[in-house]
C-alpha cells in the first residue's frame, strides 16, 4: 500500500456545447456583463454625477449604481461557481434560470422609484429564494424549508405593500421622492403604522431575532443558493430603510428603538453562534448578527454607513459560504472546542490599544465620533468590532507573541481604513439621491443603551456567560431549527 497520498483534483467545467449547459453558461456570462455595465455606469455616475430615470418608475441614482455594481458582482461568483458545483443536477438549467432571475429582480428593486414596483421587487425576490431553499424537490426536509421560508417572505412582504399601501391611500404618494416630499407632514397614526411596518419587514428579511428561524432552517438550500442568501437576499433590509428614510427619521425615539432592536439581536445572535456546531450553522447566527449591526447603524442615522456594512459583508459570507466546505474535518469535540483562547496581560493590552487606535482611524477618515451625536456610537461600533478580531487574531495565531502583537496592528488598522475610506466614498455617491447620513443628538437613553450593549457583548467575548447551564440550554433552544427542515438520515443524501 503506497504511502502518498493521492493529489486532489476538481473536475473540468462541463461541456459548453452541450445541450443540458448551454443556457448556464451563456446566463453565466449575461450576468457578468451586467457587473461590467454596472461598474461603467458607476463609473459616469462617480466622475459627472449624471443620474438617469423613467420618471415614476425607476431611477438609477447613487445607490442604485453601487448596489448594481455589487449585486451582480457576487451573482457573477455564484454563476461561475454553480457551473461546476450543480454539474450532473437533473435540474440544472432550472436552477440557472432562479439565480439569474433573483439577480435581475434585485437589480429592479435597488433602481424602483415606485413603492408599488418596490413592493412587487420585494415579494418576487422572496418567491424565488424560498424556490431556491427547497431546490432538492425529492427531500420532505427541503419541502418544509422552502414552506417555512416562503411564509416569513410573504409577511415580509405583506408588510411592505402595507407600508406603501397607506401611505399612497393617505398622501397620495406611490414615489419614494413623493414619499420624502410628505413624510414630515404625516399624521402621527399613519406614520407609526408605515413605521412600524417597514421596521418588521426589515427584521424579517434581514433575520433578526426573533425572526431568525427562517434563517436557521434554511440550510436545505444548494451552497450557491446559500452564498446568495446570505450575501444578498439579507441584505435588502438595509435597502428597505434606506428608500423610506424619510420616514424612519421623522422621529428620533424611532430611530433609538432601530437601535435598541438592533442591539438586542446582535448580542443574542454573537451568542447563539456559540452553541452551534456545524459550519453553516454558525455562518446563520453570524449573519443574524451581522445584519443586527447593520439595523443599529441605519438607526444611529448612518445611512451610508449600512450600505457599507452590507456590501463588505456580502463579500465575506460570499467566501465563506464558497470555500467551507473545504475546512470541513471530521472532529471530535472537546473541553474548550471551538472556544478564542485566553489572552495574556500583555495581549489584552495590545488587543485594546489596537481597537482604540482603529476607532481613532475610523473617525480621522470619516469624521464620525468628532462630534458629540450619534457619530460617536457609529465609532463605537469600530472599536467594538476591531476588539473582537484583533483578539480572535493573537487568541489563534500560531507565532511567537511578539510577533503576533505588533502585527495585529500592522493588519487591522489599514483594514480599518479601507473601511472608512469606502464608507466616505459611498457616502459621497448616495449624496443627492437619498439620505446618506442623518446623525441624531445624543441622550441619556443612547449613553444607557451603549453602555449595556457594551458590558454584555465584552461579558461574552471573556467567556462569563459559560457559567450558565440555563442560558446554554436556552441558547441551544432558540438556535435549533424547525425539525421538520432537519435530515437526520444521512444515508437519505445519496438518494438525490
Amino acid at each position: 500500500m503506497s504511502d502518498t497520498h493521492p493529489t486532489r483534483t476538481v473536475g473540468a467545467l462541463p461541456d459548453a456545447a452541450s445541450e443540458s449547459t448551454r443556457a448556464p453558461v451563456w446566463l453565466t456570462r449575461l450576468v457578468w456583463l451586467l457587473w461590467a455595465a454596472s461598474l461603467g455606469v458607476l463609473g459616469v455616475h462617480a466622475l459627472t454625477g449624471a443620474t438617469w430615470a423613467v420618471p415614476g418608475v425607476v431611477a438609477v441614482d447613487g445607490l442604485t449604481v453601487v448596489m448594481w455594481a455589487a449585486v451582480t458582482f457576487f451573482s457573477g461568483i455564484v454563476h461561475s461557481y454553480s457551473r461546476r458545483y450543480m454539474a450532473g443536477s437533473e435540474r440544472l438549467r432550472s436552477f440557472f434560470a432562479r439565480i439569474s432571475a433573483f439577480t435581475l429582480v434585485v437589480m429592479v428593486l435597488v433602481a424602483a422609484a415606485n413603492t408599488a414596483l418596490f413592493a412587487l421587487a420585494w415579494l418576487a425576490m422572496g418567491l424565488l429564494m424560498a424556490d431556491l431553499v427547497g431546490y432538492a424537490r425529492g427531500w420532505p426536509q427541503a419541502r418544509a424549508a422552502a414552506s417555512l421560508s416562503r411564509r416569513y417572505f410573504l409577511a415580509s412582504s405583506a408588510l411592505v405593500g402595507v407600508a406603501a399601501a397607506t401611505l399612497w391611500t393617505t398622501t397620495g404618494a406611490s414615489t419614494f421622492s413623493g414619499v420624502a416630499a410628505v413624510a414630515d407632514s404625516l399624521p402621527t397614526t399613519v406614520w407609526l403604522v408605515v413605521a412600524g411596518s417597514l421596521l418588521l419587514a426589515a427584521m424579517i428579511q434581514s433575520a433578526l431575532v426573533p425572526f431568525h428561524g427562517w434563517l436557521l432552517s434554511s440550510m436545505t438550500a444548494p451552497t450557491p443558493a446559500s452564498a446568495l442568501m446570505h450575501a444578498g437576499f439579507v441584505n435588502a433590509g438595509g435597502i428597505l430603510l434606506v428608500r423610506f428614510a424619510p420616514v424612519v427619521t421623522v422621529e428620533a425615539r424611532f430611530m433609538l428603538l432601530i437601535v435598541a432592536v438592533g442591539a438586542a439581536s446582535a448580542l443574542v445572535g454573537k451568542l447563539l453562534r456559540t452553541v452551534q456546531t456545524d459550519v453553516k450553522g454558525r455562518l446563520g447566527c453570524s449573519t443574524t448578527g451581522q445584519m443586527s449591526f447593520m439595523l443599529m447603524q441605519a438607526g444611529l442615522g448612518f445611512f451610508a454607513a449600512a450600505i457599507t456594512h452590507l456590501i463588505l459583508h456580502g463579500f465575506y459570507k460570499a467566501y465563506e459560504f464558497l470555500s467551507n466546505g473545504s475546512d470541513v474535518s471530521r472532529t471530535t469535540p472537546g473541553r474548550g472546542h471551538g472556544e478564542t483562547p485566553s489572552l495574556t496581560a500583555v495581549g489584552a493590552l495590545a488587543t485594546g490599544v489596537t481597537a482604540v487606535a482603529g476607532g481613532a482611524v475610523f473617525a480621522r477618515l470619516t469624521g464620525e465620533g468628532l462630534h458629540a451625536d450619534s457619530g460617536l456610537l457609529l465609532a463605537g461600533l469600530v472599536v467594538l468590532t476591531t476588539l473582537h478580531a484583533a483578539r480572535q487574531a493573537i487568541g489563534h495565531a500560531g507565532v511567537s507573541p511578539a510577533v503576533r502583537y505588533g502585527a495585529v496592528a500592522l493588519v487591522f488598522l489599514p483594514a480599518i481604513a479601507v473601511y472608512g475610506l469606502v464608507y466616505a466614498a459611498i457616502g459621497d455617491l448616495m449624496a443627492g439621491s437619498v439620505i446618506a447620513a442623518a446623525p441624531t443628538d445624543l441622550t441619556a437613553v443612547h449613553a444607557a443603551v451603549a453602555l449595556a450593549f457594551a458590558a454584555i457583548y465584552l461579558a461574552i467575548e471573556t467567556g462569563v456567560y459559560r457559567r450558565s447551564t440555563r442560558l446554554y440550554v436556552a441558547l441551544r433552544t432558540v438556535a435549533r431549527p424547525d425539525g421538520r427542515t432537519v435530515l437526520t438520515n444521512t444515508e437519505a443524501y445519496d438518494e438525490y
